[in-house]
């Protein structure tokens, strides 16, 4: 498929989208609560309808099977929509607040607005997800959106299209195509939300675009997220799910673990062999030509990972295709700080295995570093699991497991300064396209004419009401 650039032809399309789009908004058709669960079930309905032609783009575009298709785009995306469905009613009464005595007789209230107009911005990665979540989020809200798909998923991209344009009305929901200057034409036009799922540079442009209007922000960003073993962990069951979760997708996932720090050097040891018994279990002897083990999304980011294998010697894998975009999932080890893949988030199938000789030493490292999206410790200790908690800071994570925080509807997702700001998932999808609207009613038959110019209230009696 051929990359869309901005011509004036786009740009007048996308314009026209976005004036239609203020109008319906505007008209408070979108706010009602059947309109939005109708709107979710046409959601639902066009991904049943379109699930086959997803799973082969998606297929296309990263080489991954029906399984990891659905269990890691289209399924979830379906969960958030039954979660949104059910507990909408719900999500969208008005919250009673107590009424200040200065305030009394009145009542006060936090009423769910939508922000209106939203734009939502998805990356290659996981791209029916990452789109089509934070979607059920703004029409749970009573937005519309316009949807910007990236480029380096085109066949993704353009199912999406069809689909999109098969169930909804452009003035409700739209799909923009193109590269990255229709994402900044599209950053430029004033809008009522934005919601950015990508890396930290481009999130910043995203924020800076968004400050020239004073745009509400969602930015889901990334970050080295780190896993800690301590002493105490079960060392097998805590390197097959280490090799599950930072291999899924190749290593194209935000919260996959970067790096992993053993306490222990003989533990440490230990641990990498497991990790080479486990990649063998799951991807055979040669886990590129594996059925279950997906590809590099394109050929930059190949030279990107291939040049931080350059004059290293991994004790697992550094096998790699070009012609297939493809990378042998590959361990380092030992390494110290000043190696490069220590250096930024590795956003693929490279894993460097630090041993530490103590916890004290991997709370350190890890706090040393920007605030990951995710941080993961295995621990059979309950002390060391509060101190984690208590001391490492980070989006979310897992204590015994990685990356299934991010599946829950009930356990809110997002970053924290470096690695993002605001959070979605369930109810956190549809506060993060609600602005909850404060008011005070006040009652016409006890009025407080003392706080008027002109009145002579005492000082004594002013202090008791409002302290």
């Amino acid at each position: 498929m051929k990359t869309i650039t901005l011509s004036n032809t786009h740009t007048s399309h996308i314009l026209d989208i976005l004036a239609k789009q203020k109008t319906y908004y505007r008209s408070g058709v979108t706010h009602p609560l059947e309109v939005r669960r109708a709107n979710l079930k046409a959601l639902h309905q066009a991904i049943t309808q379109f699930e086959p032609k997803l799973v082969e783009a998606v297929g296309k575009d990263l080489n991954k099977n029906s399984f990891e298709a659905y269990t890691t785009e289209i399924g979830l995306v379906y969960k958030e929509i039954r979660h949104a469905i059910k507990n909408l009613p719900r999500w969208m009464k008005p919250k009673k607040y107590t009424t200040d005595l200065h305030n009394l007789p009145g009542a006060s209230r936090m009423y769910p607005e939508p922000y209106g107009v939203s734009l939502i911005i998805a990356p290659w990665n996981y791209p029916i997800q990452l789109m089509l979540s934070p979607l059920v989020g703004a029409l749970a809200g009573g937005n519309t959106a316009v949807l910007k798909p990236s480029e380096l998923a085109p066949a993704t991209a353009g199912v999406m299209q069809e689909m999109i344009d098969q169930w909804f009305e452009p003035e409700a929901v739209a799909m923009v195509q193109g590269d990255a200057e229709v994402s900044t034409f599209l950053l430029e036009q004033q809008w009522d939300k934005i919601f950015f799922t990508g890396s930290v540079p481009v999130g910043k442009i995203v924020m800076e675009k968004a400050a020239k209007h004073l745009t509400p922000l969602t930015l889901e960003l990334g970050g080295k997220s780190p896993v800690i073993v301590d002493d105490t962990a079960d060392l097998d069951y805590t390197a097959r799910k280490i090799v599950w979760g930072k291999f899924l997708n190749c290593g194209q996932t935000c919260v996959a673990p970067d790096y992993v720090l053993v306490v222990g050097r003989e533990r440490a040891d230990r641990f990498v062999e497991l990790l080479e018994k486990y990649l063998g279990e799951f991807y055979g002897e040669s886990p590129m030509e594996s059925p279950h083990y997906t590809k590099i999304i394109n050929d930059r980011h190949f030279m990107r990972l291939s040049g931080l294998l350059e004059g290293t010697q991994p004790v697992i894998g550094g096998q790699k295709n070009q012609e297939q975009c493809r990378i042998a999932p590959t361990v380092f080890y030992p390494v110290d700080l000043d190696h490069p893949v220590m250096a930024d988030e590795i956003f693929g199938p490279l894993l460097p295995i630090l041993p530490v000789d103590s916890l004290d030493r991997a709370f350190d490292i890890v706090l040393d570093k920007p605030k990951p999206l995710a941080a993961y410790l295995f621990t059979t200790s309950r002390r060391n699991e509060k101190r984690f908690i208590r001391e490492i800071p980070a989006g979310g994570g897992c204590i015994n497991n990685v990356v299934m925080h991010v599946a829950s509807s009930s356990l809110p997702f997002g970053g924290v300064g470096p690695s993002g700001m605001g959070e979605y998932h369930g109810r956190a999808s549809f506060d993060a396209f609600t602005h909850w609207k404060g008011m005070l009613k006040q009652s016409r038959i006890m009025e407080m004419k003392m706080a008027y110019p002109g009145k002579a209230p005492s000082l004594k009696v002013i202090r008791k009401i409002l302290s």
